[in-house]
């Protein structure tokens, strides 16, 4: 299929401030976060506990073994650049240790601008993809509207009603979505009354999908856990919220996909044959060889 995304992607740099970055951060992840063990984490902690891996540098013991200790928890949480934000933006440098009267509330709107840069990825991607050019005027308005909120003081950010703006933005995300799958199915020629549809957070764990066709296809909170993805065309499917741990991705083309997160990736298998979209990367712990 021809791409559905801008030749060139205009928002490389936003793209960048959207990433996690362990070096300018306080550890904030590993402490503002409820954790158990049975998700995939270190320890059971509660939220405001440090991680017992976190260094008194802020950096984690045991990161680059999180794979070989099945750490899938880990692997699969991003901050989308929350944690730089509130460490260098919102509290000027100001770390919870030194300052402990910010302790709590940073933590509080750690959580918030979590929420908001996660919106601001997809809103991103969003105006990149060519078949939703009739509603890129009302992305590019929400996402600097929702950059504007992430720039707010920590008091006005704890005022704010996120899962109301957060319907505002899904309202938008979903308006998107469907401009592209009928936009892909049209360019298969995939009618509407046989195109692949799937209930919302359909359950589709240890699923061979390698016969279905997924292009175009609604897989919003779809539960993937170890399907087998291998060789399919996931062209114009949506994957917001997906949940691809252990899914193998061997051979899959997912460069026309829309909503993947580096997080989705993490958690699933693939190897140097799986075709990623622009924004993304190969993860370290899949076979390249």
């Amino acid at each position: 299929m021809s791409g559905i995304r801008e030749p060139i992607d205009i928002f490389t740099e936003q793209r960048c401030s959207l990433r996690a970055d362990c070096e300018n951060c306080f550890g904030l992840c590993c402490t503002a976060l409820y954790f158990s063990a049975s998700e995939g984490f270190p320890n059971d902690k509660e939220a405001g506990q440090p991680c017992r891996k976190l260094q008194e540098n802020f950096r984690c013991s045991i990161y680059q073994d999180l794979q070989g200790l099945g750490l899938k928890g880990c692997m699969a949480f991003d901050c989308f650049g929350a944690g730089p934000k509130v460490s260098k933006l919102s509290y000027g440098g100001r770390d919870w240790r030194r300052s402990p009267e910010f302790r709590e509330q940073m933590f509080e709107v750690f959580l918030v601008i979590r929420q908001l840069q996660e919106m601001l990825w997809y809103l991103t991607e969003a105006e990149t993809l060519q078949p939703a050019h009739s509603v890129h005027e009302a992305l590019r308005t929400l996402r600097e509207e929702t950059e504007r909120l992430t720039l707010l003081s920590p008091g006005e950010l704890l005022k704010m009603d996120v899962p109301l703006y957060r319907t505002g933005v899904n309202t938008l995300l979903l308006q998107t979505s469907e401009l592209v799958r009928v936009s892909v199915c049209q360019e298969r020629n995939i009618q509407a009354g046989i195109r692949k549809t799937f209930k919302r957070r359909s359950s589709l764990i240890a699923a061979d999908l390698r016969k279905t066709d997924l292009r175009g296809a609604n897989l919003r909170g779809a539960c993937l856990i170890a399907a087998d993805l291998s060789g399919t065309d996931l062209g114009g499917a949506d994957l917001i919220g997906a949940d691809l741990r252990d899914a193998d991705l061997s051979g899959t083309d997912l460069s026309q996909s829309i909503f993947l997160t580096q997080a989705q990736l993490n958690t699933a298998k693939g190897d140097k044959r799986t075709k990623l979209p622009p924004s993304l990367f190969y993860p370290r712990q899949w076979s390249l060889d």
